[in-house]
């Protein structure tokens, strides 16, 4: 019989910043890395992302990654 693995709560919030980050790393056309040090240059991955995952995760990828790219420009434009 196969073994399923439980993840934690922190574990799959966790994924789910990742996949943000890699979304929107992918419809800008630039790295993880760039985007990730971007985000949280601006505090986006702590007060946005994690803070919102109950909400946040219930959208289409599609609309996620338009969010995020639309939340990291007004981020950054108001530093």
């Amino acid at each position: 019989m196969e073994k399923l693995i439980e993840l934690s709560q922190t574990e799959i919030k966790l994924a789910f910043v990742a996949s943000c980050i890699e979304g929107t790393a992918g419809a800008l056309g630039k790295s993880y890395h760039e985007i990730f040090e971007r985000m949280k240059r601006v505090g986006m991955i702590r007060n946005y992302i994690w803070s919102n995952y109950e909400m946040l995760h219930t959208e289409s990828r599609e609309n996620v990654t338009k969010d995020m790219i639309e939340c990291l420009t007004n981020w950054e434009a108001g530093q």
